[in-house]
């Protein structure tokens, strides 16, 4: 079972993470801004406050993400093709996005 290692706010609501399977690469909150529990996250200095605990990230008041969602939604760099800016991957490993083409 993947859990998170690390995650560090970085800018524009995402986070840089390493997963327990070597994984690492960033997760945009962004989508979840507007819903519910996670309008907290608008105030930055609170978004800062993410710790990576039991298995996903957390936040003071309890939002959280489970790894799985995390992995899933993971935004990788191609380091073999520096054309690709960006790659993601789903929760099994498999490529299902590179910049618009299918690899």
């Amino acid at each position: 079972m993947v859990k998170v290692v690390t995650a560090e706010p970085i800018e524009g609501y995402r986070l840089k993470v390493l997963l327990s399977n070597g994984k690492q690469g960033t997760f945009d909150v962004t989508p979840y801004l507007d819903k519910g529990v996670f309008l907290e996250f608008k105030d930055r200095e609170y978004f800062r406050s993410v710790k990576a605990a039991f298995g996903g990230v957390m936040w003071p008041h309890e939002q959280d993400f489970s790894a799985e969602t995390i992995e899933f939604e993971l935004q990788q760099e191609d380091r073999s093709n520096p054309s690709l800016q960006r790659t993601a991957y789903n929760a099994d490993g498999y490529l299902f996005v590179a910049c618009g083409l299918l690899l």
